[in-house]
């Protein structure tokens, strides 16, 4: 038998304007499995948190990504895995990705590392594709490979690398709403008007071209949706309001992670970011909602061994 025991972070996807083409990871929070290798073939999932995951491992994003990894290896063998720590399903920061990611990763160590990273997001696209009904990446690729990605295409799948700038804070606020990814991208529009489009390309193209040019100001500026935020912003409580304060705390963009309910803010300072945190919680406090705060640096490194 060979045991290894994995962490994939949590992530923040779409960064505004880049809906299912642009992520990054966040350091420290994230999944923790412990996957075992052994004869025979099969799958079993032990969930050792207290967090409530599917009893069935069928319905588990865990299983679809390891049978990719044998599908395209021509590998096998008995797999254990056990949850040791897990990300809170539907907290918009890439619950089913973490995972994902976790397994994709454990199962190439297992085996003697025969998939490349970009192989290996395919493989943890099976997770995402059970969890939402669409292989996306955003959240999958920075899980699995760190920093901020963006993925030009799926058909193939091609990933880039974009530099992270010094100073960039996140405060990630995960406020006790539940929003299934499903639901948050049932409440989409299925055309997108031309003014709406242009605006969305001209913002991607700026935070781009923000990030490589390490110019804060312009990520802050590009960093605007104009085709998921207007429909999804109503499954956050006074979104519009929260926007106003944390901007006028010093943060340079606020923007849904993901599907949310997380709502995510990006600072040049720690001071500052740390500040948007208090509004945050100062927000959903006076709306009787209980949050979760995380104030980190954007994560250079993705899915990684632990020791055991």
């Amino acid at each position: 038998m060979k045991t290894v025991r994995v962490f994939a972070p949590a992530s923040i996807a779409n960064m505004g304007c880049g809906f299912d083409v642009m992520g990054f990871a966040l350091d420290d929070v994230g999944d923790i499995l412990e996957m075992t290798l052994s004869d025979g073939d099969g799958i079993t999932i032990v969930n050792n948190t207290d967090v409530p995951l599917p009893e069935d491992i069928e319905d588990n994003v865990i299983t679809p990504v390891i049978r990719k990894f044998f599908s395209l290896t021509g590998l096998s063998g008995h797999i254990d895995v056990a949850v040791c720590r897990k990300i809170f399903p539907g907290s918009g920061i890439g619950s089913s990705a973490a995972s994902s990611a976790a397994a994709a990763f454990g199962m190439n160590e297992l085996f003697g590392r025969p998939l490349s990273g970009e192989e290996l997001v395919v493989c943890a696209m099976e997770g995402e594709n059970l969890a939402s009904g669409g292989y996306h990446a955003d959240n999958a690729a920075p899980a699995l490979l760190g920093g901020i990605i963006l993925i030009r295409g799926y058909e193939p799948l091609d990933l880039v690398s974009l530099p992270v700038p010094d100073g960039f804070f996140c405060t990630v606020v995960h406020p006790a709403i539940v929003v299934s990814t499903k639901a948050a991208r049932g409440v989409l529009p299925k055309a997108v008007p031309m003014h709406d489009a242009v605006c969305q390309w001209g913002n991607v193209g700026g935070l781009v071209a923000g990030l490589f040019k390490g110019d804060m100001g312009l990520v802050g500026r590009a960093m605007k949706d104009s085709v998921a935020e207007p429909y999804r912003k109503h499954f956050i409580p006074g979104f519009d309001d929260l926007r106003e304060k944390v901007l006028g705390a010093g943060a340079i963009a606020m923007n849904i992670s993901g599907s949310g309910p997380s709502v995510f803010a990006l600072s040049s300072e720690l001071e500052v970011a740390r500040r948007a945190g208090s509004v945050m919680r100062e927000h959903f406090g006076e709306r009787d909602f209980k949050c979760d705060i995380y104030v980190t640096k954007v994560a250079a490194c993705g899915a990684r061994l632990l020791e055991r």
